[in-house]
Formats: C-alpha cells, sequence, structure tokens
C-alpha cells in the first residue's frame, strides 16, 4: 500500500511539472503571437514554418489567412536577373594561394566565412560511384576522403532519417552529371561553377531532364548542387541573394531565421562560403534572408546565393568541425550528406 502511495505521488508530480510545461510553452507562443512585437511574431511564425517538424505549431496559434499575411510580409520579391560573367575578373586576385577564416556575429546569428582567393580550389564532392547509397557521409569523411582542406554542406537531399544518401534535382561533378531529376521539384535552381571557374546560379523551374542536361552543356558546368525557391508557409526555401550586385527585394526579413549555409563571389573571383548558426545553438534563432544578403554584401558579393541549411549547416576546416549541426546527436559533426563544396588542398 505504500508502495503504490510513493508510486501515486511520482505520477502525480510528473502529470502537474508536464502540465506546467505545456502551459509555459502555450502562454510563450501566446505572447509571441499576440504580444506588444509584431517583429517577434513574424520572427516567431516564419522561423518554425522553415523547419522541419514543428511547422504545425503555428496552426495552434493563429488562422490559415494571418499565418499567411504573415509569410507574404516577410517574404522575397521575384528576382529573374541572370549571372553576368563579365563581372567577374579572376585574374585580378593576385594572391591566389589566399584563405581566410572569418568570424561574423549577427543580432540572431553567428557565423564563419571561408574566404577563398582562388576559386578554382573550390569543388564538389560526392559519394556517387556509379550509384547513389541509402547512407550518405559526415562533412569530415566528404572532405578527409577528397584529401581537401575545408568544405561545407551542399545542395538538396532526402533528409529522412539522418540517412543523407541520396540528392535531389541535380548533381554536377567534375563536369560529369550524377543526378539529374528536376522532376516535381518547384523553384528548382543550380548553384555552381563553370569552367571558368565562375558562379553560376541558374534558374531550372519547369525544365525537364534534356533541357537541363543541354543548360549543363552550354553553360559549361563543372560542378554544382540544387536549391529549391519555394516562397509559401509549406516551404520557405530561397536561393538567389545577390545577382551582378544587385541585392534582392526583401520585405520584412524576407524569412524566418534558421541555420543557413550561403555561398558567394568576389569581382576578383574570390568565393565566400558562409555558414550561420541558429535553432537554439549558442543562444541564437539564426540568420533571415535580409541577414545573409547583409553579410554578403559586406564582404563584397556580386553573385550569392543560398543552399541548403537548417540541420545540415556545417563547415569543416583545417581538421576540425568550424560550424557543426544543431541536432543533439551531431552537435559535434554534421548530417550524413551525399555532396558538399569542398576547398582543395595547395
Amino acid at each position: 500500500m505504500k508502495f503504490l502511495k510513493v508510486v501515486g505521488k511520482i505520477f502525480s508530480f510528473v502529470g502537474i511539472f508536464l502540465l506546467t510545461l505545456l502551459i509555459t510553452i502555450y502562454g510563450t507562443g501566446l505572447i509571441f503571437c499576440y504580444g506588444p512585437s509584431n517583429h517577434a511574431r513574424n520572427l516567431f511564425v516564419t522561423t518554425l514554418l522553415e523547419t522541419g517538424q514543428m511547422k504545425f505549431v503555428v496552426g495552434l496559434f493563429m488562422s490559415d489567412d494571418k499565418v499567411q499575411s504573415i509569410v507574404d510580409s516577410n517574404s522575397m520579391a521575384v528576382f529573374n536577373t541572370e549571372v553576368d560573367n563579365s563581372l567577374i575578373n579572376t585574374s585580378t586576385n593576385i594572391d591566389k594561394d589566399g584563405i581566410e577564416l572569418v568570424k561574423i556575429a549577427g543580432s540572431t546569428f553567428e557565423a564563419k566565412m571561408i574566404i577563398v582567393n582562388d576559386p578554382a580550389r573550390v569543388k564538389l564532392a560526392s559519394i556517387y560511384d556509379g550509384s547513389w547509397k541509402e547512407y550518405g557521409v559526415t562533412l569530415d569523411k566528404l572532405v578527409n576522403d577528397n584529401d581537401a582542406f575545408a568544405g561545407v554542406n551542399g545542395g538538396l537531399y532526402v533528409s529522412e532519417s539522418n540517412k543523407g544518401g541520396k540528392p535531389m534535382g541535380l548533381v554536377v561533378r567534375n563536369g560529369e552529371i550524377e543526378c539529374n531529376n528536376p522532376s516535381g521539384i518547384k523553384g528548382l535552381h543550380l548553384v555552381g561553377f563553370n569552367e571558368d571557374n565562375l558562379l553560376k546560379i541558374i534558374d531550372l523551374d519547369g525544365k525537364n531532364k534534356e533541357e537541363v542536361e543541354k543548360i549543363i552543356k552550354d553553360e559549361k558546368i563543372r560542378d554544382a548542387v540544387a536549391f529549391q525557391e519555394e516562397a509559401s508557409d509549406a516551404n520557405n526555401h530561397f536561393v538567389k541573394l545577390i545577382i551582378n550586385g544587385e541585392s534582392r527585394e526583401v520585405n520584412g526579413s524576407g524569412s524566418g531565421a534558421n541555420p543557413r549555409t550561403a555561398i558567394g563571389q568576389r569581382s576578383d573571383g574570390a568565393v565566400l562560403l558562409l555558414v550561420t548558426d541558429g535553432r537554439g545553438a549558442n543562444g541564437h534563432l539564426g540568420a533571415t534572408a535580409a541577414d545573409l544578403i547583409d553579410v554578403m554584401n559586406e564582404y563584397g558579393a556580386v553573385n550569392a546565393a543560398n543552399i541548403d541549411g537548417g540541420s545540415s549547416s556545417s563547415m569543416y576546416y583545417d581538421g576540425k568541425y568550424e560550424m557543426t549541426s544543431v541536432t543533439l546527436y551531431y552537435s559535434n559533426s554534421s548530417w550524413r550528406l551525399p555532396d558538399g563544396f569542398i576547398v582543395e588542398k595547395r
């Protein structure tokens, strides 16, 4: 009898604790959604909408119409400008061996950027060996298996259960197409380099396999991945940030705040590889689209694009992780990946 009383008290305590926790979480959500700060509300909503598992939370607090109005007021304008190759002159960068790691601090994120003076050193590594596997590999393995110096995560892939072995949309490595499956991916974009080491950001939306293959051949693409442009509350992805020195127009913050990975190129050809934290890592929410544009502008990007982010965002540099996954089990590593941009050793 005494044992049952003890068990009852334990269950009662746990029940009260869980109820208090739920009330606290719900109350916090109400404060964000209906408190005095519209900025906090908008950031709360757009950030949750970009997560893989927490989108439903927003619907607990407000109607679909209200959610859509917030998304519309924190969105990005259509940006159809194409990259002008003549604006990049790689011969003006004298120090071809130069590589630098820069720490960046924003109001809701911390980030690191690798600046690679010689764009020819930036290549794509993948696990493809004639077929794709069920499981990918961590970023450090991609870098070290290719005897490279540094790397960041790459493009779209099937991330369910952290298997990470199958890319989505497009992968081009060393001029060879390893994945070409654009069907059904709204807003698909190519992000990568051509044979002249120029960063290309090309809209592939609505293109079939044959059309994509022709673009790769005509543009002489050597290494590239795909990312998605999708401006809705179902999947807040975006690609183009800066094209030909022109920043993309944003409404509000342009997006929610999350971990991000972005790639850019200066007028002298130097490549900018940027990774931010977020989702509570180091106490930070993450970076918005507007944040990425500001940082890329500050470091002289003529062209810049957002690529896969969230839990995939990671950076490996000179034998160690500088930015890691925000997932608890992978806080000292990265998620499994099918590909990533690497920086070759000299």
